[in-house]
């Protein structure tokens, strides 16, 4: 009797961490993909920050030109 109910609880236990597992794995899948789009919106706010920058020293440096 002893035995039958041990096994009848591992086999729930089992069950259990078996969904808990495909739960984790599901959102991991969901957190990297938030994580990739949150990389490329950084590479882009980065690249156009050095866009801007370069914009703004070339501007600089035909004011600079134009006043000699």
């Amino acid at each position: 009797m002893r035995s039958t109910r041990t096994d009848s609880r591992l086999d729930d236990l089992n069950d259990r961490f078996k969904d808990l597992s495909a739960k984790v794995s599901e959102m991991d899948t969901r957190l990297t993909g938030r994580i990739d789009s949150l990389q490329h919106t950084m590479i882009q706010v980065f690249i156009a920050l050095m866009v801007a920058m370069f914009t703004g020293f070339i501007g600089l440096a035909g004011l600079i030109l134009t006043q000699l």
